[in-house]
């Protein structure tokens, strides 16, 4: 009887390390039962101002957030200097790394880097898709980004996803449409901005991360922006032998012969030069510049937002000229200035020179606005605030 006790007493205490060991274990961040919420957040703002990131990721071995927005906060990697923001790993399998320097209000773009390879943040709510792929988005609130954030105290209007048939490039194609305030339950027209995206963009940039629309209706609710349509199109066409990013004339010609006859046809727009204008950034600029400056016929008003001419030695300038020579004077006729802008730490801001002289040249007025910063959402959201007021007066 005493040798059986012993012998139950012996296999109590041998297995007792074990059970300590399993309680100590930690549980992993990821969850085991079905149907089961992460319970940790992935982007959280600090008093002092700073980020925090996580991810839960309990079999990854090198994990950083990677953002070209936040540069130098998070390093962009411009230079070959070292990309991202580096996580480190808790016993449970969370990443997580703080910023030391505080984030600036305003919306930012971001992902995670896990092994090489850059992923979304799974915990995230809104995303930004890219020419190619997606981002997701974080938006830091105060007083200098609230110009273009969401006040549910402003009436609001409406973007739509359209899709419409391109003969020009014999493919369907798309564009969001922001209507104004009212639209839905009225019959006003209105007059109508395109607006493009750049060449690493997709046709909701505007929207996702420009926050064209809550800039809008802030405008709007105010009194210093006339109601308007904005059409914000795709500024990529299917790739094709001979045809430029920066000159892209199956963009240009989607856009006049297809995109423009569809939005007139389906929605209240005054169809019009007096009531069309055309403004982008980088690309979506170069883009203005080719089919928008030269089309005063077609644009009574333009922005070109940290683009110009130049790019590729002085032969650019010429050229543009002698192919747009007419265009360029009945531009001068106009009464509205070009709307030019451009960051003076831009890697374009060499082009600003050429491009206002070609201009000048042509007794074109210009309405120069030059910021500091650089080619970022964060100049080109302010651009467009700038740029709205002055349409349609």
């Amino acid at each position: 009887m005493q040798s059986k006790a012993l012998l139950l007493a012996a296999a109590i205490c041998a297995a007792t390390p074990a059970l300590a060991q399993d309680e100590a274990a930690p549980a992993s961040c990821r969850p085991t039962q079905p149907f089961a919420q992460m319970d940790y957040r992935s982007v959280e703002p600090l008093p002092d101002g700073r980020v925090t990131f996580r991810l839960c990721a309990p079999d990854a071995d090198n994990v950083r957030v990677v953002s070209n927005d936040l540069d130098p906060v998070i390093p962009a990697g411009f230079g070959g200097s070292e990309r991202g923001l580096v996580m480190t790993r808790d016993a449970s399998g969370l990443w997580s790394a703080t910023t030391s320097q505080p984030i600036a209000a305003d919306t930012y773009r971001y992902n995670f880097e896990i092994g090489g390879m850059k992923v979304p943040d799974p915990m995230a709510f809104t995303f930004s898709r890219e020419r190619t792929g997606v981002d997701s988005t974080l938006e830091i609130t105060g007083e200098d980004g609230a110009f273009q954030s969401y006040d549910p105290e402003v009436p609001h209007g409406m973007v739509s996803r359209i899709e419409y048939w391109s003969n020009t490039i014999g493919d369907r194609r798309e564009a969001y449409v922001y209507t104004p305030p009212g639209y839905m339950n009225g019959s006003e027209s209105y007059p109508v901005l395109y607006l493009v995206h750049g060449a690493g963009d997709s046709a909701d940039s505007w929207t996702s991360v420009g926050h064209a629309n809550y800039i809008l209706d802030n405008l709007i609710d105010v009194g210093s922006a006339v109601p308007m349509i904005v059409v914000m199109p795709f500024g990529h066409t299917p790739p094709r032998a001979g045809v430029d990013m920066l000159a892209n004339t199956d963009f240009g010609g989607d856009l006049i012969d297809d995109l423009i006859p569809y939005i007139d046809s389906h929605f209240r727009t005054q169809a019009d030069a007096d009531h069309r204008a055309m403004a982008g950034l980088s690309m979506g600029g170069a883009h203005t510049l080719a089919f928008g400056v030269p089309r005063p016929d077609l644009f009574g008003e333009v922005g070109v937002f940290s683009m110009g001419l130049g790019l590729r030695g002085p032969d650019d300038v010429a050229n543009f000229e002698a192919a747009n020579a007419a265009g360029l004077d009945a531009r001068a006729a106009r009464d509205e200035p070009v709307y030019y802008a451009m960051g003076t730490a831009d890697f374009l801001y060499g082009s600003v020179a050429p491009t206002r002289a070609m201009l000048e040249r042509h007794g074109i007025e210009v309405h120069y606005n030059e910021s500091g910063g650089g080619h970022t959402w964060i100049n080109w959201r302010r651009y467009l605030a700038d740029f709205l007021p002055r349409l349609f007066r």
